[in-house]
């Protein structure tokens, strides 16, 4: 998953249905893109476009998932391992959290794509995995900030519900890089007034 944050104002002067690509062009232009031999590589790291768009949006490379959804995927299901075993007040905040990004929720049915930022159409808007507006993000990076603090009290739970020694998200220190890097994008995203957007492939 590719995940970016971007400018809605600058989103918004197309009409919704239009949006999704005007993302896209701007992220792929030739000269001006995002992909440039000038643009950080690292993971962890911001990735900016030259050009007319630099202030328009930014891409970042979270750590230890190699651009793949699966992480964020196997996070929820770790989640789902060890919530039971989770102080009430962090269960609800985690649960609301990860229902906001990324985890279908335990019936699996959570949307994580916010009415109006991109039209109805699933052929138009293939691949989108997330679209919260500033709004939202304002909201969900309140609520990481007053989760982190609290983490560490699910160490012991996770490492006995949820570890596990093959495939992602396999210990409690990657459940939180992850979140942490959630955070990054939360933070970034809510200090500019922008939105989150998240995109397969």
């Amino acid at each position: 998953m590719t995940v970016l944050i971007a400018d809605w104002s600058w989103l918004g002067e197309v009409p919704e249905r239009g949006r999704l690509s005007r993302l896209r062009d701007a992220w792929y232009a030739d000269e001006t893109g995002l992909w440039d031999d000038d643009a950080p590589k690292g993971e962890g790291e911001w990735h900016r476009p030259r050009g007319p768009h630099r202030a328009s949006f930014s891409v970042y490379e979270f750590r230890n998932t190699l651009g793949s959804f699966k992480a964020h995927f196997w996070a929820g299901e770790r989640w789902e391992s060890v919530r039971d075993h989770a102080d009430p007040s962090l269960r609800a905040e985690l649960d609301a959290l990860l229902l906001g990004l990324v985890w279908g929720g335990m019936d699996g049915e959570a949307e994580h794509v916010d009415p109006g930022v991109f039209c109805d159409d699933p052929a138009v808007t293939r691949g989108v995995l997330l679209a919260r507006s500033p709004d939202s993000v304002k909201e969900l990076a309140a609520m990481s900030e007053r989760i982190r603090p609290r983490l560490g009290g699910l160490r012991q739970a996770f490492q006995e519900y949820a570890a596990t020694p093959h495939g992602w998200i396999r210990d409690f220190d990657e459940f939180t890089d992850l979140l942490d890097d959630w955070d990054r994008v939360l933070s970034e995203a809510a200090g500019q007034g922008w939105g989150v957007v998240g995109l397969s492939g």
